[in-house]
């Protein structure tokens, strides 16, 4: 019988340079991992040009699927219903994965046989070349989300397949999906291997969704994370006491970053207004009176007064442009 592979790489791309792409492939065939260990599923999610015909050298090594453009959580549910893996690692096309960081989490899934989850870093400098990591800590999911704050983005974890079991993304959602997800992860996970290690190379990219800066993209950055907050709102109310904290701690997170954004993409005080009111009939103003950090206490006092907010709004532009 032919070998499951430990891990399936889900690597999504949408009118990317070729270039980039077979960066992502070769970090991944890089890997102490056997041709039969692996799996690489590339959904090319429609884009203007096919690279099919530039992929050919890879030949058996990867698996490649063109697909009508249906965002990126389409792509990674149509990868998702095809990885046999008994592991999942996330990528997005333009970014890689760092060797030796990586292997060490490869090591972990290796040598802890009930790792659900392993959870790592990610670095923006391309010249990162860290070799020593400490011993993971480990949590399950759940005392992890009420405890401390989670990395939103699906390709900073490792994790196992059928812990994940019937979970995918929401079409339709673009901006944001990833913070949906990982929190229903880590409430599955009974053991999360918590490293540092920055394994995981994420490329900025000016043309990238997330950097458009007109209207229509940022009104719909605004509304996709506004129907993230609600449907994981909705899913914390029918959670046992112990996930219902977790994914409120989450909640709250997440819609005071709501608010942030608001302010600092649309530096509007009508629309900040207008959140607010929709936030408080939503049942989620003010933000909770929870200490979950600094940052949350003096956010929370600042938003809940419209004075608070006014300062706000005149000065946190300022405070990243002086950055």
């Amino acid at each position: 019988m032919k070998q499951q592979p430990l891990v399936s790489f889900i690597l999504t791309c949408y009118n990317l340079p070729l270039e980039m792409l077979c960066t992502c492939i070769d970090s991944i065939l890089r890997l102490s991992l056997l041709p039969a260990e692996r799996e690489i599923i590339i959904v090319d999610d429609g884009s203007d040009n096919s690279p099919m015909n530039s992929l050919l050298k890879y030949g058996d090594d990867i698996i490649y699927l063109r697909q009508k453009n249906g965002g990126v959580s389409v792509a990674r549910n149509t990868a998702l219903a095809m990885a046999k893996g008994e592991y999942i690692q996330i990528i997005d096309g333009d970014d890689y994965l760092i060797q030796a960081p990586y292997e060490h989490c490869l090591d972990i899934i290796r040598q802890h046989k009930d790792a659900d989850v392993v959870m790592f870093d990610f670095t923006h400098d391309e010249g990162q070349s860290d070799t020593s990591f400490n011993t993971p800590r480990v949590k399950s999911g759940t005392e992890l989300m009420r405890s401390e704050n989670i990395r939103g983005t699906a390709c900073c974890y490792l994790f196992r397949q059928s812990v994940r079991s019937q979970l995918t993304f929401t079409p339709g959602i673009h901006y944001g999906e990833d913070e949906e997800f990982t929190p229903q992860l880590l409430i599955r996970a009974e053991r999360v291997y918590l490293t540092e290690a920055k394994a995981y190379y994420y490329r900025e990219r000016q043309s990238s969704a997330v950097h458009q800066t007109d209207k229509k993209s940022i009104q719909k950055l605004l509304d996709d994370h506004l129907t993230v907050i609600r449907n994981l709102n909705v899913l914390a109310d029918r959670r046992p006491y112990e996930e219902r904290l977790a994914l409120q701690r989450r909640v709250a997170q997440l819609t005071m970053d709501h608010i942030y954004n608001t302010i600092m993409l649309t530096r509007s005080e009508q629309q900040l207004d207008e959140t607010i009111e929709t936030l408080r009939q939503d049942g989620l103003y003010p933000l909770p009176d929870r200490d979950y950090s600094t940052k949350y206490v003096w956010f929370r006092r600042m938003t809940n007064s419209r004075l608070g907010r006014k300062i706000l709004l005149h000065t946190l532009p300022k405070m990243k442009k002086e950055r």
